[in-house]
């Protein structure tokens, strides 16, 4: 059996491999649909870990994530998990005590020392008119470069938390790949996060809807499975 590899090591490979193919397809509430290949990901992943440095978070800081916790479906927060393990640093789906917490567009407001806010924009556009103390994470990340170094933390420190979980970097790079496109309704953060995950180790794709209708239908147009 091969050693475990870290999950960023799994993404790292299919950049060089697969850079062109779809990996996170996502409906939002409205239909709306947008589409991040291998590489397109990787690159917001990557502005990420280095926006991470810009804003002097390190080893030993929390990083609260409740913007997945509001919309786990949504490409812009599940960038966020990947980018931390890429830096070393576990993803907390909330925490009190956060050094950085990264929010969506309702109702932002200063929660940590440092707070993001997520636009949720298919596109990505920013958000305006942010109160003084909350950053806008699409303006920030986009300034940054597009290249990032890669410094997991061990396999055995924990690499997710939330309110029912704790998982190890081994754990999350232990689980089942999936090598097809599949689709999914994800109620929940770790649902739509190990999804991701086990497509980065299979070299599978997603597709994450929020929007209401028939998923088969949609699973039909996307070519994918429908998960049950």
């Amino acid at each position: 059996m091969s050693p475990l590899r870290p999950v960023s090591a799994h993404l790292d490979r299919l950049v060089r491999t697969a850079g062109g193919a779809p990996l996170l397809t996502h409906y939002g509430p409205a239909g709306e649909r947008t589409e991040l290949s291998v590489a397109s990901f990787a690159n917001w992943v990557a502005k990420t870990v280095n926006l991470l440095d810009d804003l002097g978070i390190g080893p030993g800081d929390v990083v609260a994530l409740p913007v997945l916790a509001d919309r786990p479906a949504h490409w812009m927060g599940l960038v966020w998990p990947f980018a931390l393990w890429q830096a070393g640093l576990p993803a907390h789906l909330d925490a009190p005590d956060a050094d950085l917490a990264v929010l969506g567009p309702l109702d932002p407001h200063p929660v940590a020392a440092t707070t993001l806010a997520c636009s949720l924009d298919p596109w990505g556009r920013a958000l305006a008119d942010l109160p003084d103390g909350v950053l806008d994470y699409s303006s920030e990340a986009l300034a940054q470069p597009d290249a990032a170094g890669s410094t997991p933390a061990p396999l055995d420190e924990v690499a997710w938390v939330d309110g029912s979980r704790e998982v190890s970097g081994a754990e999350l790079a232990g689980l089942e790949p999936i090598g097809d496109r599949v689709l999914e309704q994800p109620a929940t953060a770790w649902e739509a996060v190990s999804l991701l995950v086990r497509a980065i180790l299979g070299g599978g794709s997603v597709v994450l809807v929020e929007s209401e209708g028939d998923p088969a239908r949609t699973a039909a147009s996307e070519k994918a499975r429908v998960l049950a």
